[in-house]
């Protein structure tokens, strides 16, 4: 009994202990170990002895401690354990491994505690072992669950990822990309290759690849016996473990297992739908991935790749819609814009070549046009080499005798589109072209190609009957221009040039004429009608045979001008036209005119600058406002000089006002001052309106008397000889010159001309060469000038010299800041 006088329980709870506490020690559930501070084993109990399979007398006082661990186990005691032991005199649960005596490791868990000494030196190490065998295989258990259970939400992570760029790529060839990269982030593959199905040719078209030096990497029929062909046509995910299951079923991928070293390599379709549902399911493609080893893949692996393809398949219907739709605006697009490019054009072979130019390199890396309308024969080449002529003939003819379209294919040894051109039930032409193989058997692409061709066959159509009716028109105006102006007279020269509009059909108002009133009376006229078409071509042809008939009868311009506005009271659309009328007598070199609205003639005398002539004006035709009365003046021209008339399309323009044309047409008139006549009108109308004007040009320019010395600057061209040689002509004649003088004279001057651009000039087209030209009672003197280097001494002494000094009496050349070459020949024959 307790001292309160309750029942003792310590008695009741004290049992009798038979045991021996070094039994006890030695039996424990745990292993002892008792070192030395320096590790060294002096106490160790049987259980301890028990899990390794040591004899006692093998440890105690031989082995230390961590002489017991394996390799690692003794570097982390060293770095880790015993420091750490000594700092905190205690370590709990440390896991190490321990060497059995059969040299297996069993893996254990240690508490250690270091007892020291009074003066807190280090006394004695004493340790705990506890078997940790079954803790770590369930440790281990639970990691490899953990590394499973991680794996795996990376690969959802990586099919998310890629599932977010499959639904971000917009096209066909982005998506391909977004899959070929999908097999090393989410399964570890070493390379991976994609293949697309093309419907229309039946084919599998491989698209990219990681590793292209793989081999057997191209397109194939999808009836073709290799594995990635079968795969398409079955639609079902295919794994080849290894390199005898490839060759049992698939040779040539064991052929290309082998050469890579690739050991499991997987075959996924990629479908619309889900795998299972293969009745409902289209393969877009086939995605080929390999390992490096071999690899068993697990069913969630394996569920990933199912969905991966689902995706991808999907994915890529997306994108196909969407090429599609993109394809067919860019096609509409283009053929919108070849429409407006062709209606830029007026003329046949000019849209000719627009087509081709607009085709290369758009659609199609080589193409050609030929037409075959009448004498408008074409053919425009653009792109590079292009094919067998003699087989391009061929089909060409064959499409022309049938009127369809030759499409190429895989294996044409042509290569080569054909098309017909045709309108309105005829065949114009044909156009040919070379694409990508890629593109040549899509449907989608053949009709795109047969709307191309008929829109071109009706812009050429159009083409061809604007030419029609323009040459029609053309005809018209140019049978109701003058073209018997006088000629041969040495008292005057007349140079005339017309241009219609570059993009009008209808024909003008615009006219010139020029004729002998009396032997020694010259009549020059330019008019312009109001309006267009043939109306005003009407007009201006009774115009013009008015102004002749009244100029016989009529005394001067003036009069002229009021018999014209009676005409107009009889003839209505003549009203409104504008006349610069002038009359010139040869023999006194005597001006007079009168304008009628028209703009001033620009007159350039030997001396002095261009000035118009503002004299004498008054309003158009038959005008009913304003002043009425007709005037003219009378002014005297020095030989040599050139008058100017001209219609208003050479100065007016919309956008600058009319001071401004003059200040041009002043400038340019000035500037041919000492061109030959021949072609100066012509090139006046190229300088200031090019050769696509919006409205008609006319221009007559009159040379009035021989100029008593003759000066004129070419250009380094030697087409500009022919045209001094008439204006020489000319002038020789008109200073009575005899036939041998002026034979020799243009011999001479030529072959000196033709010296000077050929050597002083030979890299300069720019250059220029002047010729001044002097008649004296007895003699004809040249002078030649050019401004360039020659290339020797020697140059100047070829055939042209050699022509030279036999043509004339005295030749001297001169070099000092460019040659000068005068030359001189006696008037009559020689002796």
């Amino acid at each position: 009994m307790s001292e309160s006088g309750g029942p003792d329980v310590t008695s009741e709870l004290r049992l009798p202990w038979d045991d021996d506490p070094e039994d006890l020690y030695e039996h424990a559930p745990c292993g002892y170990l008792t070192t030395l501070p320096d590790g060294t084993i002096v106490r160790v109990n049987q259980t301890f002895l028990d899990w390794t399979g040591y004899e006692r007398s093998a440890l105690i006082g031989h082995l230390r401690f961590r002489d017991l661990l394996t390799p690692g186990y003794q570097i982390y005691h060293e770095t880790h354990y015993a420091p750490l032991l000594t700092m905190q005199s205690q370590v709990h649960e440390i896991a190490l491994e321990v060497v059995r005596a059969d040299g297996s490791p069993v893996s254990v868990l240690v508490n250690s505690t270091l007892e020291r000494a009074a003066g807190g030196a280090p006394r004695v190490i004493r340790t705990t072992v506890f078997d940790a065998t079954e803790r770590r295989g369930y440790e281990k258990e639970l990691l490899h669950a953990r590394q499973i259970a991680e794996a795996a939400e990376k690969r959802v992570r990586v099919l998310q990822q890629i599932v977010a760029d499959l639904a971000a790529a917009p096209t066909e060839a982005e998506v391909a990309e977004a899959v070929l990269r999908a097999p090393e982030p989410a399964f570890e593959a070493t390379s991976s290759s994609i293949y697309l199905v093309d419907v229309e040719r039946d084919q599998l078209i491989a698209v990219a690849s990681t590793d292209p030096t793989t081999g057997n990497w191209d397109d194939m029929p999808r009836s073709s016996g290799r594995a990635v062909a079968e795969v398409a046509r079955r639609g079902d995910l295919h794994v080849v473990h290894n390199l005898a299951e490839a060759d049992e079923h698939f040779p040539d991928l064991a052929r290309t297992m082998t050469a890579s070293g690739r050991k499991t390599v997987v075959l996924l379709p990629l479908t619309t739908g889900p795998a299972e549902e293969q009745a409902g399911a289209t393969v877009l493609g086939v995605l080929a991935f390999s390992f490096a080893d071999e690899r068993e893949l697990s069913d969630g692996e394996l569920r990933v790749i199912r969905l991966l393809g689902q995706q991808a398949g999907q994915a890529l219907d997306r994108a196909r819609l969407y090429d599609d739709l993109q394809r067919r605006e860019e096609r509409a697009a283009f053929l919108a814009g070849t429409t407006r490019a062709l209606d830029e054009e007026h003329r046949l072979l000019q849209r000719g070549r627009r087509l081709v130019e607009r085709v290369v390199p758009e659609i199609a890396d080589w193409a050609t046009v030929r037409l075959h309308i009448g004498s408008a024969g074409l053919r425009e080449d653009a792109g590079g080499p292009g094919p067998d002529e003699e087989l391009l003939a061929e089909r060409i003819t064959e499409v022309t005798r049938s009127v369809m379209p030759v499409f190429a294919t895989d294996g044409d040894e042509l290569g080569c589109t054909v098309l017909p051109i045709t309108a309105r039930g005829r065949v114009l032409g044909t156009l040919s072209l070379r694409m990508a193989a890629y593109r040549r058997g899509a449907e989608a692409e053949q009709a795109f190609l047969v709307d191309l061709a008929d829109r071109a066959g009706l812009a050429l159509e159009n083409a061809r009957l604007y030419e029609q009716e323009r040459a029609i028109a053309r005809s018209l105006q140019r049978s109701l221009l003058a073209t018997d102006v006088p000629s041969g007279d040495p008292r005057f020269a007349l140079e005339t040039h017309y241009q219609a509009a570059g993009r009008d059909l209808e024909v003008g108002g615009d006219w010139f004429d020029a004729f002998l009133i009396t032997p020694n009376r010259l009549a020059v006229v330019v008019g312009d009608v109001v309006g267009r078409g043939l109306e005003a071509a009407s007009t201006m042809g009774q115009l013009r045979s008015a102004i002749r008939a009244l100029a016989n009868a009529a005394g001067g311009p003036a009069r002229l001008l009021e018999g014209l506005d009676l005409f107009c009271q009889r003839v209505e659309s003549a009203r409104m036209a504008t006349v610069v009328y002038g009359e010139v007598d040869l023999d006194a070199c005597e001006l007079v005119y009168a304008c009628a609205g028209h703009l001033p003639p620009l007159l350039h005398q030997p001396a002095g600058s261009a000035e118009f002539l503002l004299q004498a004006r008054s309003g158009p035709i038959g005008t009913r406002a304003g002043d009425r009365r007709r005037t003219e003046h009378r002014m005297r021209l020095a030989p040599g000089s050139r008058l100017l008339f001209y219609t208003d399309g050479l100065v007016e323009r919309r956008d600058r006002p009319i001071d401004r044309g003059f200040e041009v047409l002043n400038r340019e008139f000035s500037r041919l001052r000492g061109a030959p006549l021949k072609g100066l009108t012509e090139a006046l109308s190229d300088t200031m309106v090019g050769r696509d004007h919006g409205d008609d040009v006319c221009l007559l320019c009159l040379t009035l008397g021989a100029e008593e010395r003759l000066e004129r600057t070419l250009g380094a061209d030697p087409l500009q000889i022919a045209l001094l040689r008439s204006d020489m002509r000319a002038w020789l004649i008109a200073h009575e010159v005899d036939q041998d003088c002026m034979d020799a004279v243009l011999l001479g001057c030529s072959e000196a001309v033709a010296n000077a651009i050929e050597h002083a000039y030979r890299d300069d087209p720019f250059g220029v060469v002047d010729v001044a030209a002097t008649i004296t009672g007895d003699a004809v003197e040249i002078r030649v000038t050019d401004h360039g280097t020659w290339r020797g001494p020697g140059q100047s002494r070829g055939r042209g010299m050699q022509l030279i000094d036999e043509a004339m009496d005295d030749v001297m050349v001169d070099r000092g800041d460019g040659t000068t070459v005068t030359m001189r020949r006696h008037r009559g024959a020689r002796s």
